[in-house]
Parts: structure tokens; C-alpha cells; sequence
């Protein structure tokens, strides 16, 4: 059988897609989510169904008994997660004198923190079987920052440090770690905006377009595939050349 993957945020966007590929290519596949029962549920019955294997399990990512929990399911049900995907994320503009003291830890409770737990409810099975994989997903504003984007991009620079520096840690176990920032992509988080504001970030792109989904759950297969068995520590920036 192949590796299983754990996807946290895999009930819409970036997390259902990249479940989706993954589940086509035959590992099992966990959808974690928070909220979208519903969509998350659907979206495993749609995998099992067309042949592959797929459960979505519950939990917040931000808080540590529910991280606990969801592994010791999965444990059970499939014996460790063997590729992470800490996608999961929550993300509002604002300027930065709006932002209060809840929001702020908020933010980071799931961006950061929820990063931090799962990685290490999965590292002790990697490390048993002295191999395996994590792809931290950032955001190219964590890479440069943007205007009120304040909150969420601090939030996905500390992603960034994280992944190199756990890189470095866990390299000699045979772990792998590494990054993807996706640039502007069509998904519910960017519904806030009006077409205008998306057609200015289109044009700003030196593809002029947004991207899919679709198109960095790819960039997210190939940082887990054999294919990059000698990158680590790396960020894959799937843009369009906005930040180059």
C-alpha cells in the first residue's frame, strides 16, 4: 500500500484538491477539517467511490487534544501518517491598527500553531520508520509581506522559518521538509474580493491570470513524490511570477 497522506484543510480549495490528486494516485488519504462536515464527507465519498481510499476526520487543528485525537484515529485506521500537508489557514484583510488581540492569536493559533502540533503528532511514526514527508503550505505574502495583509503574513513567514529550520532537525532521520507559497489563487478565501480587485491581481501577475487549485496541489505532489527525494528545507512558489 502506498504512503498516507493527512491533508489538514481539506475540505474546499488547496486542501480538496490536493486530497483529491493525491487519492487519485493511490495513497490513503485523510481530509481533516473543522467546520465543512458536510463538504468533507462528500468530498471522501466521491474518492472511495471512484475507487480510491479516502476517510475526513474532524478536528481544530489549533488545539492540542483534538490534534491528539485525530491522530490516534488515523493510527488506528491506517497505521501513521507518512506525508503531512499542514494546509489549513485562516485569513482576513485588514488594516492593522483594526486587527485585536483575538484575531491576532486566532491567526496564529491555527496558521502557526496548528503547524507546529501536527508536525509533531506525525514526526515520532516518521521517525520509526526513518522517512517521510512534510509540505508546509506559506503564502508568497509570507515570503514578502503586502498591505494589509499584516496579520496573515507574519503568520506564513513564521511557516517559512519553521520548514527550514525543521528541515535541518530532522534531515538525518530521513524526513523530509519542505515549503510551497502559492501566489493569488481562485479560491473561497479570495471570494472577499470584488472582480475588480481580482482582475487588478490577474493583471499583476506576469501570466495574467490567477491560479487553480488544481495547479499547486501538483506542486504539492511533486515536493512529496520521489521525485524530490533530494529537496528539502525549500520553498516551490506556484505565482505565476508575481513574486520573483
Amino acid at each position: 500500500m502506498k504512503q498516507t497522506v493527512l491533508v489538514t484543510g481539506a475540505s474546499r480549495g488547496i486542501g480538496l484538491a490536493t486530497a483529491r490528486l493525491f487519492a487519485a494516485k493511490g495513497h490513503p488519504t485523510v481530509l481533516n477539517y473543522n467546520r465543512s462536515r458536510e463538504a468533507a464527507l462528500d468530498a471522501a465519498r466521491q474518492i472511495n467511490a471512484a475507487g480510491g481510499i479516502a476517510m475526513a476526520v474532524q478536528a481544530d487543528i489549533s488545539q492540542p487534544e483534538e490534534v491528539a485525537g485525530m491522530f490516534r484515529h488515523i493510527n488506528e485506521q491506517l497505521g501513521g501518517v507518512d506525508i503531512l500537508i499542514n494546509n489549513a489557514a485562516v485569513a482576513r484583510q485588514s488594516l492593522f491598527t483594526d486587527i485585536d488581540d483575538d484575531e491576532w492569536r486566532r491567526a496564529f493559533a491555527v496558521n502557526v500553531d496548528g503547524v507546529f502540533l501536527c508536525s509533531k503528532a506525525a514526526i515520532p511514526h516518521m521517525l520509526r520508520q526513518h522517512g517521510g514527508c512534510i509540505i508546509n503550505i506559506s503564502s508568497m505574502w509570507g515570503q514578502v509581506g503586502a498591505s494589509c495583509e499584516v496579520l496573515y503574513s507574519a503568520t506564513k513567514a513564521a511557516v517559512i522559518g519553521m520548514t527550514k529550520a525543521l528541515a535541518q532537525e530532522l534531515g538525518p532521520s530521513g524526513i523530509r521538509v519542505n515549503c510551497v507559497a502559492p501566489g493569488v489563487i481562485d479560491t473561497d478565501m479570495n471570494s472577499h474580493l470584488s472582480e475588480d480587485d481580482l482582475r487588478e491581481l490577474a493583471e499583476c501577475t506576469p501570466l495574467m491570470r490567477l491560479g487553480r487549485p488544481d495547479e499547486v496541489a501538483r506542486a504539492i505532489y511533486f515536493l512529496a513524490s520521489d521525485d524530490a527525494s533530494f529537496i528539502t528545507g525549500q520553498v516551490l512558489c506556484p505565482n505565476g511570477g508575481f513574486v520573483l
